[in-house]
């Protein structure tokens, strides 16, 4: 039986590759990821960002099974999508959720990625 042709295949767990250089959103991957379509790369990238700019002023706030749980959420979207400094901060912060320097970990992966992404569009 195939695999069903789907826009957003399951994303690689090993966020170690980087065909993308040492960017905050492996432009490959994600070209993997949409089918090389730029207008859903652009609307997945805007996405990705509203989400992750909440998520940095939500999570904060929160504590214990909530935080773990919003990183988990931002984890998988961040593979998704290449970034994968924001997933191995995310991943930290999921295991361990009341560490400050992983809350600051993922902060700084979150701007990083937004940063670039804002970039994108100029």
């Amino acid at each position: 039986m195939s695999e069903p042709n789907i826009a957003f295949a399951a994303p690689q767990t090993d966020c170690s590759a980087r065909p993308s250089g040492h960017r905050p959103i492996d432009l490959v991957h994600l070209a993997r990821q949409t089918g090389g379509d730029k207008h859903l790369e652009s609307e997945v990238l805007a996405l990705f960002a509203r989400q992750l700019r909440k998520s940095t002023c939500e999570v904060a706030g929160l504590a214990g099974e909530a935080r773990t749980a919003l990183a988990h959420k931002i984890c998988g979207s961040a593979k998704g999508v290449g970034a994968f400094d924001v997933a191995r901060a995310a991943e930290k912060l999921e295991t361990r959720p009341s560490d400050k320097k992983a809350l600051a970990a993922f902060t700084k992966a979150a701007i990083e990625a937004d940063n670039f992404i804002l970039g994108l569009d100029r």
